[in-house]
């Protein structure tokens, strides 16, 4: 049976869908797996609908930025969370094991955060007032040949390529770079959190290990760009993906750890110090 840990090596971004229906059994187990309870680390919930596309009327769809950038999907999945503090962090988490349940069921997404207009899928999601919907997922079956635009935007991304773990990865201190060899049981969870998606594949977090402490603490290097457009929230996002990926793997490889907020963590000019992984509790 394939893992989560799996998925994650498995899970591609896709943008161009088969006209193929997701199959009834497949179907099934993606409700059941969207109806059951989703908290985050932080204590949020998410809650996650299947929208069809059969339910919105085709004047609907061009209306969404999404109908440019995706091509051929039939089903989209929004998460809805309430505002609260470290909400994005718990939505990033809460739907990134799902659509990684959903990459286990031989299903494919993409996430779309910022690049589609929310009003339009809030009608067809049901949102209620004083709920956020940052992001959706298009799901389904990949088609067999990626569209034109796909290739532009995969390259244009680098949605290929990851930074290198001396550039992420840190020891005692963000001079010394974490060298792979050196992760000891932990590589696998860390390099798991590396090849995580993000917007505009930034990859902006930054992880600090502690080693007499066995700790790992996670920062977030902010986009000035994403300030000055109001979508800085999109990598506070991208850190609870990290979040998951990591957890998801250390759980499957049975390490101890919690998610603790450490009020003297280590600073480091420019990063944001978000939480930490506390082994020894």
């Amino acid at each position: 049976m394939q893992t989560l840990s799996d998925a994650i090596k498995k899970r591609v971004s896709c943008r161009t869908y088969s006209d193929k229906p997701i199959e009834e059994k497949i179907l099934q187990q993606l409700e059941s797996i969207i109806s059951a309870v989703h908290e985050g680390p932080f204590g949020n919930k998410t809650k996650f609908k299947l929208i069809s596309m059969e339910t919105i009327s085709p004047d609907q769809w061009k209306k969404m930025g999404t109908y440019g950038t995706i091509r051929g999907a039939s089903n989209f999945l929004a998460g809805i969370v309430s505002p609260g503090p470290r909400a994005m962090e718990d939505y990033g988490y809460c739907m990134e094991t799902v659509i990684l349940k959903a990459t286990a069921l031989g299903l494919v997404t993409c996430w779309l955060g910022g690049t589609f207009q929310a009003s339009s899928f809030a009608r067809a999601a049901g949102l209620q007032k004083g709920e956020l919907m940052p992001a959706v997922t298009p799901v389904g079956y990949p088609a067999s040949q990626k569209s034109l635009t796909e290739k532009i935007m995969r390259r244009f991304a680098g949605s290929d390529h990851r930074k290198p773990w001396r550039n992420i990865f840190f020891i005692d201190d963000f001079s010394h770079p974490l060298p792979e060899n050196s992760a000891g049981r932990y590589r696998e969870a860390l390099e798991n959190l590396r090849i995580a998606p993000s917007a505009s594949n930034k990859q902006p977090w930054r992880i600090l290990y502690d080693a007499k402490e066995n700790n790992f603490h996670f920062f977030v290097e902010r986009s000035r760009q994403y300030k000055m457009l109001g979508i800085a929230h999109l990598q506070d996002i991208d850190l609870g993906i990290a979040m998951s990926h990591f957890e998801i793997t250390a759980r499957e490889l049975t390490l101890p750890g919690r998610w603790k907020i450490i009020p003297d963590a280590p600073k480091e000019k420019n990063l944001e110090y978000i939480v930490s992984w506390q082994s020894k509790y």
